[in-house]
């Protein structure tokens, strides 16, 4: 199945909030603390995602892709990076991207990365970067399939008092061809 993919509205809120809860609880068990996992909330992302595309700030885009009955299966932001080593006049990144694991493997997630990508080049971006769980070898497979590779850049995060160590992915948006 191939899902459209199209810019997110604030009426897309709570499904982006089901998805990115969903997500979270499918992919990440045995990585976070169920504890953590089981107290996330649909409603309280559902106030975060409808604030957030009530106003996107400049240069960030959210997209997500739809099942022909409108049911959101996933989505994928970007923004300037908010790393600082780089340069956010010219490097983007893809600062989320889920999928619910029904549609894992369908090309749903490919069509939101190109999404994202093309995204990135139309708000001027030359580069991307994106991070990953480094304990995630799935997402590892899939980004570098699509032409992503690991830069050695590494950073630790807590979430619920347990520590993950993430890795950057890095990828030209220039065309060389």
């Amino acid at each position: 199945m191939t899902a459209r993919v199209r810019d997110a509205t604030p009426a897309d809120a709570p499904g982006i909030a089901h998805v990115h809860v969903t997500t979270w609880q499918n992919a990440y068990r045995g990585v976070l603390p169920p504890t953590h996992l089981d107290t996330l909330s649909v409603p309280l992302r559902t106030e975060f995602w409808a604030t957030f595309l009530a106003d996107v700030p400049q240069r960030s885009r959210l997209h997500v892709a739809e099942d022909p009955a409108g049911e959101v299966l996933g989505f994928a932001g970007t923004c300037p990076t908010r790393d600082e080593d780089c340069d956010p006049d010219t490097t983007g990144e893809v600062a989320a991207i889920y999928v619910v694991d029904e549609h894992w493997g369908d090309g749903t997630g490919t069509a939101l990365l190109v999404a994202a990508t093309e995204g990135l080049v139309g708000d001027g971006f030359t580069e991307a970067t994106l991070w990953v769980l480094a304990d995630n070898p799935r997402a590892h497979r899939f980004y570098e399939r699509e032409g992503w590779v690991l830069d050695g850049e590494q950073r630790h995060e807590v979430y619920a008092d347990h520590r993950v160590v993430e890795v950057r992915y890095w990828r030209s948006l220039v065309d060389d061809g």
